[in-house]
């Protein structure tokens, strides 16, 4: 297995220290604080941890303060409700004595119902694109210092645009990315959904920023993260190529919103995202 990803998956799999209390170790990404993906897949999978014959359909969390990548995430589970269908948790996660996230998740154990949903995008197929750090990094002297840091490291998965780069010209609010890992992991559909979760942090609250023609890559604007929730609404398949439609229908009071609808080769909506964050305009803070 590719070294990038074992160490992924080694950041995934937390130490348990009591019945509900777990300890997952942080990683420097480049960005100045702990990734949110990082907190949201550690939290799901120490909630999963607490459940038996029931996988994640839904995940609500908040962002409370910033992570620090220097130091080690203690999640706290609380065992909301078991009925016979659906269970509830409740992860805190703290750190230097604070809380920094919390999430409200809900569990099902299998049933079948009538099944629908929202034709997928006909886009270029990821074959036909180029993977967007190659291409992102052409811009690396022009960039901002923590975002030129960020964009040099490498990662156990790739994206690749559909759209071109934002140019910096106001654009429709609307990407579409392809993103997988870059090699295989077990096939487990726990793991599955908690590296789903951890990546789709990634590109979502960005959306925001393209119809005010805004670079956070030039470092133009803060992002950050305050919300996050995410539905499962079918298998997941992390090690084949995924698509993220993204689209960012308002923005407003220094808020970015955006939602993700993603969806696997086969056309199967197999998750929808979304959130909301900090997007402030840099000189106007």
């Amino acid at each position: 297995m590719d070294s990038l990803l074992a160490d992924l998956l080694r950041l995934i799999c937390l130490e348990r220290l009591e019945l509900n209390l777990f300890r997952g170790e942080s990683r420097d990404i480049g960005s100045p604080q702990v990734f949110g993906g990082q907190v949201l897949g550690q939290a799901l999978m120490a909630a999963t941890g607490t459940v038996t014959d029931r996988v994640v359909h839904s995940l609500h969390a908040y962002f409370l303060r910033r992570g620090d990548f220097n130091a080690p995430i203690v999640y706290e589970v609380d065992r909301s409700r078991d009925g016979r269908s659906f269970s509830s948790r409740r992860v805190v996660a703290i750190q230097h004595g604070q809380q920094i996230f919390h999430m409200s998740a809900s569990f099902q154990a299998d049933e079948l119902g009538p099944d629908h949903q929202a034709a997928a995008p006909q886009v270029t197929p990821p074959e036909e694109l180029t993977d967007l750090a190659t291409e992102v990094r052409r811009y690396l002297p022009d960039m901002a210092a923590e975002r030129r840091r960020f964009w040099s490291l490498e990662r156990p998965f790739e994206f690749r645009s559909v759209e071109p780069l934002a140019s910096g010209e106001p654009r429709p609010g609307v990407r579409h990315l392809w993103f997988r890992l870059t090699d295989r992991c077990p096939d487990d559909q726990t793991l599955h959904r908690c590296l789903l979760a951890y990546m789709s942090d990634y590109h979502l609250l960005e959306t925001a920023t393209l119809p005010h023609g805004l670079s956070y890559r030039a470092g133009e604007v803060t992002l950050a993260s305050i919300d996050h929730g995410m539905w499962f609404h079918r298998p997941v398949d992390i090690n084949d190529w995924l698509l993220y439609a993204l689209e960012s229908p308002s923005s407003s009071g220094s808020r970015g919103f955006a939602t993700g609808s993603i969806f696997d080769r086969q056309g199967r909506l197999v998750a929808s995202t979304v959130q909301e964050g900090l997007m402030r305009v840099r000189g106007a803070e």
